[in-house]
């Protein structure tokens, strides 16, 4: 069963804040240590800079699909 679009939107920014204050609050040296990809702190600071930018170029695209067709 698959979960709704609405859901997921708001479902996985709440995922990723819990993971930015789970490295918060057990990382010594959180924002600086974020630099290793096996660390749960680096994917908790990029997941919530990722979808913002996945969204802006989905809609830019879609955008620019929706005026090609009607020029």
């Amino acid at each position: 069963m698959f979960v709704s679009l609405p859901t997921l939107t708001v479902l996985i920014p709440l995922i990723s804040l819990v993971g930015l204050f789970y490295s918060a609050s057990v990382e010594d040296d959180f924002p600086h240590g974020c630099t290793s990809t096996a660390s749960l702190c680096f994917y908790s600071l990029l997941l919530p800079i990722t979808i913002p930018v996945y969204v802006f170029f989905h809609l830019w695209t879609w955008m620019g699909i929706k005026l090609f067709r009607h020029n």
